[in-house]
């Protein structure tokens, strides 16, 4: 197998998906780019009139698959890019960022719901930085669980402070 993963076997298309398919490539911030595609779902589905339960079940399903990648392919990612938990790597990032997103009180607004999404984002990545216990420990896990947990937890904690801000300054 080459560096890049790719061999017969699908081994190109898992390191892929893991880097969920090219933002993990990204030269600058990979993880932040990688918490996009929730946030740009979640915020195109509020445009487009959709309801919060139906928001919910997009971004929700978006993250079980990325989170599904991530447990189950993390691992080779790891042995293609020969290290823990490598940047280019941002299944993990999909999956917590969409955590973050749930629940939340969207409206017809489209500034409203943009301001929303923009704490859920800001909230991810600040915990996701952090990495607030137990987060840090549970990193150390091998494979792919290892991975993700850490944004996992990560996304609760961002969850948590997203519902407080939009639901007391909104």
């Amino acid at each position: 197998m080459s560096a890049s993963g790719s061999n017969s076997s699908g081994g190109g298309f898992r390191l892929s998906a893991c880097e969920a398919f090219g933002l993990g490539r990204l030269p600058i911030a990979p993880g932040t780019w990688g918490s996009l595609p929730p946030v740009a779902l979640a915020f195109l589905f509020s445009i487009w009139g959709m309801s919060g339960r139906d928001i919910d079940m997009g971004v929700g399903l978006l993250g079980i698959l990325f989170g599904v990648i991530c447990l189950v392919w993390g691992d080779h990612a790891e042995k293609c890019l020969g290290k823990k938990d490598p940047g280019r790597v941002v299944a993990d990032e999909v999956a917590g960022q969409a955590i973050a997103l749930m629940w939340l009180p969207w409206s017809v607004n489209w500034g409203r719901n943009f301001a929303i999404c923009s704490v859920a984002f800001a909230a991810f990545r600040l915990f996701d930085v952090i990495k607030p216990p137990p987060a840090r420990r549970l990193q150390k896990i091998h494979g792919g669980a290892g991975i993700l947990v850490d944004d996992l937890i990560a996304g609760m904690y961002a969850l948590a402070l997203t519902q407080l801000v939009v639901r007391t300054a909104f």
